[in-house]
């Protein structure tokens, strides 16, 4: 990842913001808008790009607070920095607590001032001193990955076939990590449950591949760890969600391209050659396979993915899939599969998916 500078970053903007204020100017804020309509899809570089639509945050009596509120959250990063401290989201939130009328009310005012200010300066939270609560995912699999003691600097080789019922926890910063491993490819999964199933079963044994569990939209850390694992060992990446409207645009399409609201970031935390291994809507009919209704939300979902996401509007597979979705008005559960038997995934349906990954949705 890019070298960066963040205490000078903070300190420039905060003396331009002082200039500002001392020859009678409203001070401003620019930073990029962080949304899916001011982000583009380019197939070459492989992740959603910001395109050139910014917000300012102008000094005025209506915005006294969220401005007082990202100078003092970048006060805080800076000490942070300083003292070679990490913050926690949540903490930042109560710290706030004692900034007068400049606190938060609620942590995700926060955390979306903590996203401006990594927008604003093109830096990532972590850089900025600051770590989030949750973990990155786990893993299992022909993998040792190599850390270190954060005291001694002693290196601890950790084997991921050998964590007995258990996995291994991705830590929050991944950087100073090393891999080795002879695995084939990675199966990044979308469920806790489907992950423990294959697991137990040591399924990584028999396909000689890497699980790892994203446990839902997968984190910064985990698509991070899955990037960095996936690059330096020239492995693909095939991902195993729910075949519904959340699983393909908001974890896979997550794991693969990014976010708007995070598309500053994104050129890091990505895997753009992840590829759907499925649930499609596809395997709906070929495994005859269980289904619930999408319902209102899942079809506004679907219909908003084909509408206004740049991902799905570039590839025709993924629209004819999407709106072989809406026709069937179906969604799928990646556990639809143990109506034929509880291992039937693990027997039959993933064997046969792996032997033709050039029909796996882009």
């Amino acid at each position: 990842m890019k070298a960066q500078d963040p205490r000078s970053a903070i300190v420039e903007c905060a003396q331009q913001v002082r200039e500002e204020i001392e020859v009678g100017k409203k001070p401003q804020l620019s930073m990029p808008k962080r949304s899916l309509s001011n982000v583009h899809y380019n197939p070459s570089t492989g992740y959603f790009k910001l395109k050139r639509g910014r917000i300012t945050r102008t000094l005025t009596y209506n915005t006294v607070k969220s401005f007082a509120q990202t100078l003092r959250m970048m006060e805080l990063s800076k000490e942070s920095v300083d003292a070679g401290e990490e913050v926690s989201k949540r903490e930042a939130y109560y710290i706030s607590k004692n900034w007068g009328d400049a606190r938060f009310d609620e942590q995700p005012e926060s955390d979306t001032v903590m996203e401006d200010i990594e927008a604003m300066f093109g830096l990532n939270r972590e850089q900025l001193g600051f770590v989030p609560e949750e973990k990155g995912g786990e893993v299992a699999g022909p993998l040792t990955v190599i850390d270190s003691d954060r005291q001694t600097g002693e290196r601890i080789p950790i084997d991921c076939t050998r964590m007995g019922r258990g996995a291994y926890s991705v830590p929050i910063s991944v950087e100073e990590l090393e891999f080795e491993t002879g695995a084939d490819f990675i199966l990044a999964i979308e469920t806790a449950g489907m992950f423990q199933r294959l697991n137990t079963h040591a399924f990584w044994r028999e396909a000689n591949c890497i699980l790892v569990s994203m446990g839902g939209v997968p984190t910064r850390a985990c698509r991070r760890f899955i990037r960095r694992l996936s690059e330096e060992h020239d492995l693909p990446v095939y991902a195993f969600v729910d075949g519904d409207p959340y699983g393909y645009a908001n974890i896979y399409r997550t794991l693969k391209v990014g976010s708007g609201n995070s598309a500053h970031i994104n050129e890091f935390f990505c895997v753009p050659e992840a590829r759907l291994l499925g649930v499609t809507p596809y395997d709906i009919e070929q495994y005859e396979l269980p289904t619930h209704p999408l319902g209102e939300t899942g079809v506004k979902r679907a219909k908003d993915i084909l509408k206004n996401d740049p991902f799905f509007q570039h590839y025709a597979r993924w629209r004819k899939a999407i709106e072989k979705m809406l026709k069937m008005n179906q969604r799928v559960e990646q556990q639809a599969f143990a109506k034929h038997s509880l291992n039937f995934v693990i027997d039959a349906y993933l064997p046969e998916k792996l032997a033709a990954p050039d029909q796996f949705l882009p």
